[in-house]
């Protein structure tokens, strides 16, 4: 899949820019429900000298999961190791992470979800009990060796919540849901970069920025920086809202954070399928894509927009999207006849 400017996930300009990344939780901006919930939980925590409980974060990808857990262990003073559910091939691979971790550390787990059963089951004992059994030999005379552990806590992360089967789910006792930013919080957040950043932008620029942004501060970021760059090369570096329309219109995002492959997307399933409902698997047959692709990286953004309805026969374009793409609406079915 090309990378797309508006992708939710992360591309390697994203993992370069670490300096965008909030260190403490009176920076990190937006998600004021999880934030006052957590500062709570780890006042509690301090003050009882105690590891936290396990956290599940979810939401859609670029809403800043990774972030917050980086957050939470610099609010606890504590070390983090971050790793992903496909990194453990083996269960040698998490026992060896797990018997590391000293008393209160923090192991972040991107992609909980892609864990295989087996590394799953030996998460099992280890967050609720904090050992783990290790198979010493082979044949009859294997025997299991359990170890003690730490008490440490995993923050686990996904993009998808209904993947994770209900006995790990069970053992993350907080849960925070992460939802798509509103435009003030994207605002404070392009204001926030382009100050570390150095740019030099006008107010109503980076309002521009921010509303194409598609509710996720990674997206703005990236906005922001490719603006900056059409500034520097075009407008003597400094972002005017005309040089921010400008640089925008030719990344080919429109006023609502909407790309060429969401055109493709809308156009697909009204021109093809008038309208719908129609199934994911045909939509994704009829774009050249993947039906996971589809459903976690480009349905999330036009749900919430309206543009789209998920429903027990298959997804709908709705007549917001109509009206955007600039396409007559159908006329509702009317009420069939009795006689």
């Amino acid at each position: 899949m090309e990378e797309r400017i508006v992708a939710p996930r992360a591309q390697d300009e994203d993992a370069a820019e670490l300096s965008l990344r909030p260190r403490r939780l009176d920076e990190y901006i937006g998600q004021t429900k999880v934030k006052e919930n957590l500062r709570i939980l780890l006042e509690a925590a301090r003050q009882r000298d105690e590891a936290l409980d396990h956290i599940l974060l979810y939401g859609p990808p670029g809403l800043g999961k990774t972030s917050l857990a980086y957050v939470i262990a610099a609010e606890m003073g504590v070390s983090i190791r971050t790793t992903s559910g496909p990194a453990f091939e083996r269960a040698g691979d998490l026992a060896a992470i797990l018997t590391n971790e000293q008393a209160r550390d923090i192991l972040f787990i991107d992609e909980i979800h892609r864990l295989n059963r087996v590394i799953e089951e030996m998460l099992y004992p280890a967050m609720e009990d904090f050992q783990v059994d290790f198979v010493i030999g082979k044949g009859p005379s294997a025997r299991t060796l359990r170890m003690n552990l730490q008490r440490f806590t995993i923050i686990g992360a996904t993009t998808r919540l209904g993947l994770i089967s209900a006995p790990l789910r069970e053992r993350f006792g907080v849960h925070y849901n992460l939802e798509f930013y509103d435009l003030e919080a994207l605002l404070q957040i392009v204001t926030r970069s382009a100050g570390i950043l150095k740019i030099a932008i006008d107010p109503d620029a980076a309002l521009e920025i921010a509303q194409r942004s598609r509710g996720t501060p990674r997206v703005a970021n990236r906005l922001l920086k490719r603006v900056r760059d059409y500034a520097q090369v075009r407008a003597d570096g400094y972002v005017t809202l005309p040089v921010a329309r400008a640089a925008l219109a030719l990344l080919e995002v429109d006023e609502r954070g909407l790309d060429a492959t969401d055109y493709k997307l809308l156009r697909t399933i009204i021109e093809k399928f008038g309208g719908g409902p129609v199934g994911l698997d045909t939509i994704a047959a009829a774009t050249s894509e993947e039906s996971d692709t589809i459903e976690d990286v480009y349905e999330p953004y036009l749900l919430q927009l309206g543009f789209l309805k998920r429903t027990p026969r298959g997804r709908v374009a709705t007549p917001l999207a109509y009206a955007h793409l600039g396409i007559p609406a159908p006329d509702p079915p009317g009420q069939p006849r009795l006689f």
